[in-house]
Parts: structure tokens; sequence; C-alpha cells
């Protein structure tokens, strides 16, 4: 390694994924990406759900976090957040988001962009039902993305809450559901030799799916 590389860089394996071409590819991205998910999941990939998502505030200041997806259908991608957290507030001025999968045992990623959209109140119910109790808990006592004392304290609010509903359904509180990101473009990446790697991108045009590939 030449000495005025830093220190944390290193060097990587190659990639070796199968190839990913046009004829292969679903008629739209949403059954492509289920087929993908469908893979990960079988081929034990850690945390197939996880994904980053990235904001921005009104002033294009960005930020990006890695949250999990609840869902997707036709319509597009769902996760649950805290209405009030940075990330609602980035949403709230910028209704726009970034989404990216990477699932490195498989050298693929799938990566979103689009739209934001809440869920209806019925969905955000129904996401919230399935969160566990202490999950409920938590999500109740956190404002989240603001600052707090100590963790002692941020415990002390989630044990109170568990006392006052004991043996009581927890409520979903009115900041907390789900937001879907309704995509514009979703890109399939399959890493490949010498990085020339498969990018072959579903962009919506006039109300259509189109396939391009992009340049790796």
């Amino acid at each position: 390694m030449p000495a005025d590389l830093p220190r944390q860089v290193v060097a990587r394996r190659e990639y070796a994924g199968a190839a990913l071409a046009e004829p292969s590819l679903a008629a739209d991205p949403m059954t492509q990406f289920a087929a993908w998910f469908a893979d990960a999941v079988a081929r034990a990939v850690p945390e197939p759900d996880a994904m980053c998502l990235a904001t921005a505030s009104a002033e294009g200041e960005p930020a990006a976090r890695m949250v999990l997806l609840k869902g997707w259908d036709e319509r597009g991608f769902v996760f649950c957040t805290n209405y009030a957290s940075r990330k609602g507030a980035h949403l709230a001025a910028n209704p726009r988001a970034a989404l990216t999968f990477r699932w490195a045992a498989l050298e693929r990623q799938v990566c979103v962009t689009g739209r934001t959209r809440r869920t209806t109140a019925k969905e955000s119910d129904a996401w919230w039902a399935l969160r566990p109790r202490g999950a409920q808990l938590g999500a109740l006592a956190s404002s989240q993305s603001t600052v707090i004392p100590s963790r002692e304290w941020l415990e002390s609010r989630v044990a109170a809450l568990a006392a006052e509903y004991d043996g009581r359904d927890v409520p979903r509180p009115a900041h907390w559901g789900g937001v879907r990101v309704l995509p514009d473009t979703v890109e399939f990446w399959q890493g490949r030799p010498n990085r020339l790697h498969d990018r072959l991108r579903y962009a919506r045009r006039a109300g259509r799916w189109r396939v391009e590939r992009l340049a790796p």
C-alpha cells in the first residue's frame, strides 16, 4: 500500500456476481424488488429489510440513517417514524427521499428515489399493532431526535408509561406513523468483475416504466 494513502483504505476483493441483463428483468420494479428481496431472505442475508434513508431539509442540508422497511406494494416502500423527528421535519418541508438497500453477500444494491407521502391512519394503526409492546412504549416515550439529559431519564419515562398502561393496549401516538416512498426511479445494481457493474434503472416516464442501463 502506498505510504500516502489513509490508513483505513484497504484492498477490496474482486466482485464475481452473475450478470444482470435486460431480458431477465420483470416488467415493473416492484416485482423485480420482490424477487431480489426473496432471494436475500432465502440466502439468509442479515437484516434484508435494512435500508439507508436519505432526506434533506428545506435548505438542502442532507441527512442519512438506517431504517427498516415495513412493507411494499405497487405504490411504493413503507417505513415508520416519529413525524416530529429530524427526518419527519425534513419530509414535511421537502417531501422527497432516497433509499438504498445493500445486500453485500449477494453483491447487490437497490437504489430508490421518489416522492413521499404519509400512510393513512388506518395503515399506521396496523403497523403499530405489529410493533412489540416494548417498542411501542419506547416510541411513546421518545421525542425522537431531541436532546435528552441521560439514558436514565429515558428509561424512567418508559417505566412510567409501562405502569400507566399496565394491562391495557399502548395507544399509537398521533406523531408516529408510516411514510410511503413513491418511486420515480428504482435502480438494480449487481457487482461484476473489474468494477464493470451491471446497473439497470427503472425510470417512470409519462406514467410508464422504462429500463435504462447506466455506466458503472
